[in-house]
């Protein structure tokens, strides 16, 4: 199986706008953003999406959560955001790997389309 593309930014292959890593996870802002801010939260680990995971991650996809929470607040997103997990082809996930998408910077509609 081929690489994805965030199996080759954690590796280093293809460059990212990184503003949070740590052993377990890599967050870096979106190269097509769908608003003013917006990044992305992914494990280090494999998992190729929210779906497959199971009750061994629960620790990690706790960490996640965090981190989303954590680098909002660092990039400002004090009046509220939204995260986001796409979860299979009909959920809008594009990319075989777990992420989650933090959008902030405006008031965001609902329901998201």
């Amino acid at each position: 199986m081929a690489k994805t593309v965030f199996k080759k930014i954690i590796d280093g292959e293809i460059p990212a706008n990184v503003v949070y890593e740590d052993d377990r996870c890599l967050a870096f802002l979106d190269v097509n953003p769908q608003a003013p801010i917006h990044f992305l939260v992914i494990p280090r680990t494999e998992i190729p999406s929210l779906a497959s995971a199971s009750d061994s991650d629960r620790e990690l996809l706790g960490h996640l959560l965090l981190v989303a929470h954590n680098v909002a607040k660092e990039q400002g997103l004090s009046d509220g955001y939204r995260t986001v997990i796409n979860i299979g082809e009909d959920g809008g996930q594009t990319v075989p790997h777990l992420h989650i998408h933090v959008l902030g910077g405006r008031r965001l509609s609902w329901p998201p389309g």
